[in-house]
């Protein structure tokens, strides 16, 4: 198993600025890197607290490979229904000649309304725009001369430039959250998959097991695998008491945050988005210690951490990387570096093997 660090800006001015933010995510990941970590992650969002703060992961992954030399940069992820592909292929392409092929891109399909109004997309068209632009990204990325003639974007003869370092492209992955076609669709494309675990892990294993079996179904007969990469946050302390105090109070702004940026599926439904509606509400009404004794976080000592790694393991039926967000709830650098070099020394060793 691998491990990385997850980033979602979730703060707001008045709890870290923008320069903050980027300045002690930076000096994370640089951290990661030394303490024997294999990727750094960061996701696009827009308008809201809730990752507002990020509206181009590839800009922060730049700045990234800039400071390290061997973690892979994983965006975690672009939201392709608000970009060109022309334009997503190339400055992924260009990110990867800039870390030395380090690349991995993760496209997620957007799910915040505030964000399909203001950049006026459809969320009913989300499904159809997020597949289309994937597919037209990996063509640009693999074939020269390539025309496209969607409902969403048309061009004739376009060689793509620059060309990925990686050949014939940049590991890709999907998000999916809730909906079983989601799964089904990411593994029949081949593409690796990103979950964020809310809920019982038991509950994400009947959407697993749909994504590995469509993976088999497809590509069964070739040299792809299907791949499993979970993001949790993450509190180590000392003992469980300093580690539940710690999480209580981040995990409440976390959860305050996130609900905001929903609240509008409170009074909204999209055809889309089946099961969304009400978003807002499951998560005000959310204890944060239901998300670390249900799973959906990992808090503790290092050896309550080692024990919780291990149960979420098997409870979802195994994964292939988890990422950690060590610093949500606009964490003061000393608390997140305090959980990640507790992890690196006294847990990493325990648990890479799994």
């Amino acid at each position: 198993m691998r491990f990385g660090l997850s980033f979602l800006p979730d703060c707001t001015p008045e709890m870290k600025s923008p320069q903050t933010y980027f300045s002690d995510a930076l000096d994370l990941s640089v951290q990661a890197e030394a303490g024997g970590l294999d990727s750094v992650k960061m996701t696009e969002h827009y308008l809201h607290h809730y990752g507002g703060y990020c509206p181009s992961p590839l800009g922060f992954l730049s700045a990234v490979a800039a400071r390290t030399s061997s973690v892979r940069l994983i965006t975690g992820c672009v939201l392709p229904v608000f970009h060109h592909p022309i334009q997503l292929a190339a400055e992924a392409a260009q990110v990867d000649a800039i870390s030395g092929g380090r690349l991995d891109v993760g496209f997620a399909r957007a799910y915040l309304p505030d964000e399909f109004d203001a950049l006026g997309v459809e969320m009913d068209e989300s499904v159809d725009r997020f597949r289309e632009t994937i597919r037209a990204v990996r063509r640009i990325w693999t074939e020269e001369k390539v025309s496209e003639q969607t409902p969403f974007f048309s061009y004739r003869d376009v060689t793509g430039l620059p060309r990925p370092t990686q050949q014939p492209h940049p590991p890709m992955w999907g998000a999916a959250v809730r909906t079983p076609d989601s799964f089904t669709w990411l593994g029949t494309e081949g593409l690796g998959l990103l979950i964020t675990p809310m809920i019982s892990p038991h509950e994400f294993r009947a959407q697993l097991t749909l994504y590995r079996d469509a993976f088999q179904a497809a590509h069964g007969d070739s040299e792809l695998r299907p791949r499993v990469s979970a993001s949790l946050p993450l509190v180590v302390a000392e003992t469980d008491e300093r580690a539940a105090e710690i999480a209580e109070t981040y995990l409440r702004r976390y959860l305050d945050v996130w609900a905001e940026a929903v609240s509008p599926w409170d009074r909204r439904q999209s055809s889309a988005y089946r099961g969304y509606s009400g978003f807002g509400w499951m998560l005000r009404g959310m204890q944060p210690k239901n998300l670390y004794t249900e799973g959906g976080a990992i808090v503790g000592s290092p050896a309550t951490v080692i024990d919780r790694i291990r149960a979420f393991n098997e409870d979802i039926g195994g994964v292939d990387q988890i990422l950690w967000q060590v610093d949500f709830g606009a964490m003061p650098l000393p608390e997140a570096r305090q959980t990640l070099e507790l992890f690196c020394d006294r847990v990493l060793p325990e648990v890479k093997a799994l």
